[in-house]
């Protein structure tokens, strides 16, 4: 697509109302501060944008919704474009697609999907932008079934550093498609994406929180569970220290509570049943340790399961560590629970096991670069500042970063990773120079490449020795 793009913008300043407002973020831990910001809301007004930083020799920068924000290396000196494309969901239940513009959150895609009987690979929160989950790999709770989400992202739209606006599909300059999905950006700003949907006739989605002093008792069981679980069944166990706050019932604030959320598909009318019994075989045991002090579990619609996890609806200040780990049985629980657990005097508000394994763990050859996660479990620790001083959570994390490391794959996954300093192992070496060759050729000028997450291979290198302007970024 080469049609001209004669709008003309004006970036905002610091200041300026609507540059507070293009660089809001929502982990409010990590406040972005370019030299300038904008939102387009067109794809001509990304095209504009995108010429002005090149004009202006500000390097471009992109987010949606900034729940993300943690892993962001910094924007001084920089252009930010905040995506808020219209149009809306337009699904194709014919072909199982939905056309998802740039700034959608996927409590959109949910409903829109959900009336045609179809389902998405979506997150834990419905707030999330999508697409910039989709571009980071995305670890669904039907994840174990579909496997992750970018595998299913069909074809991109994205404006690339010489203006032009690119389709890019199997048949179409499939090399930037593949760097698309799960390369850590810095390639264009993708203005939408065709993403693959799947039936889904019902689910039995929910949380279930138990007193902390089960803890030991109920890791164990879930672990032994989830070692041959279904496909069809994706969950979390968290161990939390929730707030005093009135929205949170007085019983699963008064000291840790264990959390075992999740999903359960049943793709047809038909296995609405089954979806049922492996429901059970999941929470049987667990309520058999001890009733739980809450439980939503039940049969629903998939729009609920975009609930079930209960994220924060709004802005957090949140600090927090990532690592993708083997399998936990036995030591590798205790490690956890010395370091976490009830007793412990954790700071964090939670410290997350997300199950992996089934599709998330197999290579797609229809897939992106990132095409797999190849780990047992993924670990999530965050603390709010809030409440806790900083150094306390940062120490709380490093220690049970300690505690894990006999288990530590090396990986990660994109989209967990909370801060730039953290480890960030979700492309190997090879993975790395072959984004970079691409990105070498659509953006030979380093437009974009501020905006890149993931590590910088020997062939960016060369092209773009380090300044005293870029040092930050090595």
């Amino acid at each position: 697509m080469t049609a001209p793009a004669a709008t003309d913008i004006r970036p905002a300043l610091p200041g300026e109302p609507e540059y507070a407002r293009a660089a809001a973020v929502f982990n409010e831990a990590s406040p972005a501060r370019p030299a300038a910001a904008l939102t387009a809301r067109t794809v001509a007004e990304v095209r504009a944008a995108v010429r002005y930083g090149r004009t202006a020799g500000l390097p471009v920068r992109v987010h949606t919704t900034g729940h993300s924000a943690g892993a962001a290396r910094p924007m001084d000196g920089q252009l930010l474009i905040r995506t808020e494309l219209g149009g809306g969901v337009r699904v194709d239940p014919a072909r199982r697609t939905a056309w998802i513009p740039a700034g959608t959150r996927w409590a959109e895609v949910v409903a829109a999907a959900a009336g045609h009987g179809l389902a998405a690979a979506h997150g834990t929160s419905p707030t999330v932008g999508a697409v910039g989950y989709l571009l980071r790999g995305g670890v669904s709770l039907y994840g174990r079934r579909t496997g992750i989400a970018a595998n299913g992202v069909t074809a991109v739209e994205v404006v690339t550093a010489d203006g032009e606006v690119r389709r890019v599909d199997a048949g179409h300059e499939p090399e930037l498609l593949w760097a698309l999905r799960g390369g850590g950006g810095g390639l264009g700003v993708v203005t939408g994406v065709e993403l693959e949907l799947f039936p889904a006739a019902g689910v039995v989605t929910g949380a279930a929180f138990w007193a902390g002093r089960h803890a030991e008792r109920l890791l164990e069981r879930w672990l032994d569970w989830a070692a041959d679980a279904p496909r069809e069944v994706s969950t979390s166990l968290r161990i939390m220290n929730l707030p005093p706050v009135p929205e949170i019932p007085v019983e699963l604030r008064s000291g840790p509570v264990v959390c075992v959320a999740g999903a359960v598909l049943a793709p047809a009318e038909g296995d609405l049943e089954t979806a049922g019994r492996q429901a059970d075989d999941l929470l049987g045991p667990l309520r058999a340790v001890a009733a739980p002090l809450e439980d939503s579990w039940a049969p629903g619609a998939t729009p609920a399961v975009a609930q079930a996890h209960q994220d924060p609806p709004g802005p957090v200040e949140v600090l927090g560590d990532h690592l993708l780990v083997g399998d936990l049985r036995g030591e590798g629980a205790a490690a956890l629970l010395r370091a976490v657990g009830p007793g412990s005097a954790s700071p964090l508000v939670a410290a997350e096991l997300r199950q992996l394994g089934g599709a998330l763990a197999e290579p797609d050859p229809r897939g992106g670069v990132l095409d797999h996660l190849p780990a047992a479990y993924a670990v999530m620790a965050a603390g709010l500042p809030g409440l806790h001083p900083a150094p306390a959570i940062r120490e709380r994390c490093a220690r049970l970063r300690a505690a894990l490391t006999p288990w530590d794959t090396g990986r990660t996954a994109p989209g967990f990773v909370e801060s730039p300093d953290q480890p960030q192992g979700h492309l190997d070496e090879a993975d790395i120079a072959a984004v970079d060759r691409v990105r070498l050729a659509y953006d030979p000028d380093g437009l974009f490449r501020p905006d890149a997450m993931t590590g910088t291979s020997d062939l960016l290198r060369r092209a773009f020795p380090p300044t005293p302007h870029h040092a930050h970024e090595e």
